[in-house]
């Protein structure tokens, strides 16, 4: 956020009255709202929409103070849930800080807490609200500010919260502000959901706010759902936040000009487009789009980076003058997948359907297996499985494979090192000679999915290692299309048939 030049840093001149009532004043505009904070932060916030579909900073924050107030809230509004998507220094903490402060402030009794993808990003926000209130209203607050909590004259309270399960569950606020994530661990973002509760004139508000770092990460589920929960999203990137271009600035010279096409002759930020480009230039293009285009999600980590939904997905039939094969993961706890699969005659793999469920017995899975096979079970030319499925239950004696057999599914392995199998599934997205040999019908969304967001680790120091994370959920589809690839494609380059 920008502050007004050479405006020194100072108090309000005048106290601003503190009543202990439920009705919440203030600003009834956005623009009242924007010169609000101008005038007492010495912070301009950004409202021009830039990119087609984006928002403005502003209107974030419009939407967290108008929740509140009944004259300005949307007809039949139950809650001031909402997502902000915005690019690596886009203003998303510090906006979350003033959003915090303005609860602090005209909200009475309001609770807020705040959690992040790591306790330092939560302390942060909180940092940048100390900040606030020490330069302009600390006569606003009951007692002193604390390390990690403060309280208003009015009631309000506001908590820094670690992000654990002990820190998460058993707190009913009003207010929940969320940043960063996609660096939250799943379980401990899915209690903190029953965190926010109305209360007075105050509407229970969940906060999520994130830039948006890998494929299916936590991100892209939770905006994935939003339509569906009637959650608002509000979206900005590098040319919402960046500095207005001057004319000395030649286009034909600027490295920025194939993404700006002048759009930052139009913007009024804070980001210096000279800090602009020297990110672009210490960053990869993926790494670029993906942090300040918000384009895309980062696929650098990605095991199969040319997979492209728009080239590899399409409605697909069961052909009947085609072989029809099966791939099957075992699985209980996590999901028991089965695939059919069918290859033209052009040698393209086509992924017809999927099975892939949890907390079934094989004999169950078998049943589904066999009434879910297109042409009745005598089309099916072979199924193949994890070699690991011949393995004997030490108190059965059968193993899965044994289990399949006697419910007259035959089954077929081979030993393969993972590589081998990722590889020939790489080839088969994209050949050497830009070909493409697979395609997977709509039909498979856990599959597609996996596709994905199936991802190697990084370490600490940022390297790549060799195997992908087995994270027990886009492991398995995988596995069982890759037991399909290293079985039907032998390593000699001979395709094995079999009869089941």
């Amino acid at each position: 956020m920008s502050s007004k030049p050479n405006a020194p840093q100072q108090p309000c001149a005048q106290k601003m009255p503190q009543p202990k009532t439920t009705a919440i004043a203030g600003p009834q505009t956005p623009d009242q709202l924007k010169q609000f904070i101008f005038d007492h932060l010495d912070i301009r916030i950004p409202d021009r929409q830039i990119c087609p579909g984006h928002n403005s900073p502003m209107e974030y924050l419009w939407h967290t103070w108008r929740t509140d107030q009944p004259a300005l809230r949307s007809a039949g509004q139950i809650s001031g849930d909402c997502i902000v998507w915005a690019n690596r220094g886009g203003g998303k903490t510090q906006l979350a800080a003033i959003a915090t402060l303005l609860d602090g402030l005209f909200k009475d009794d309001c609770r807020i807490r705040i959690v992040a993808g790591s306790l330092d990003q939560a302390c942060r926000m909180y940092e940048y609200l100390a900040g606030f209130v020490a330069e302009h209203f600390e006569d606003r607050i009951d007692g002193r500010m604390h390390q990690e909590k403060c309280r208003f004259q009015n009631g309000a309270e506001v908590r820094v919260l670690s992000q654990s399960q002990r820190a998460v569950r058993g707190q009913h606020v009003q207010k929940l502000r969320c940043d960063e994530v996609e660096l939250f661990q799943e379980e401990i973002f899915n209690a903190a959901k029953f965190c926010a509760q109305s209360r007075g004139a105050v509407l229970g508000a969940m906060e999520c706010l994130s830039t948006m770092h890998q494929p299916f990460g936590l991100m892209q589920k939770i905006i994935s759902q939003a339509a569906d929960a009637h959650i608002p999203i509000y979206k900005w990137c590098l040319w919402e936040v960046v500095e207005k271009c001057t004319p000395d600035r030649r286009c034909s010279r600027c490295p920025l000009d194939n993404d700006c096409r002048g759009k930052a002759r139009r913007a009024d930020g804070f980001l210096r487009i000279d800090d602009c480009i020297a990110m672009m230039r210490r960053s990869s293009r993926m790494g670029f789009e993906t942090e300040m285009l918000c384009l895309r999600p980062n696929m650098e980590n990605a095991v199969f980076g040319d997979f492209d939904p728009a080239v590899h997905v399409c409605p697909l039939e069961y052909n009947e003058d085609l072989p029809l094969y099966r791939a099957i993961d075992f699985g209980y706890v996590n999901p028991f997948v089965c695939l059919w699969i069918q290859v033209d005659r052009e040698g393209v793999v086509r992924v017809i359907d999927e099975h892939v469920q949890s907390g079934r017995t094989l004999s169950n899975h078998a049943e589904l297996i066999k009434q879910r096979t297109p042409g009745g079970p005598q089309r099916v030319a072979a199924t193949y499985c994890d070699p690991a499925g011949a393995q004997r239950n030490g108190e059965s004696g059968k193993s899965p494979m044994d289990l399949l057999r006697e419910a007259g599914i035959k089954t077929y392995s081979s030993k393969s090192d993972i590589q081998v199998g990722l590889e020939l599934i790489r080839r088969a997205l994209r050949a050497g000679d830009g070909s493409s040999k697979l395609v997977i019908s709509p039909k498979c969304p856990h599959l597609i999915e996996a596709m994905q967001g199936y991802r190697y680790p990084r370490s600490a120091q940022g390297d790549r290692a060799e195997v992908p994370v087995k994270d027990g959920v886009f492991d398995h589809p995988i596995d069982a299309l890759r037991y399909f690839f290293v079985n039907y494609y032998r390593p000699s380059g001979k395709v094995a048939v079999y009869r089941s």
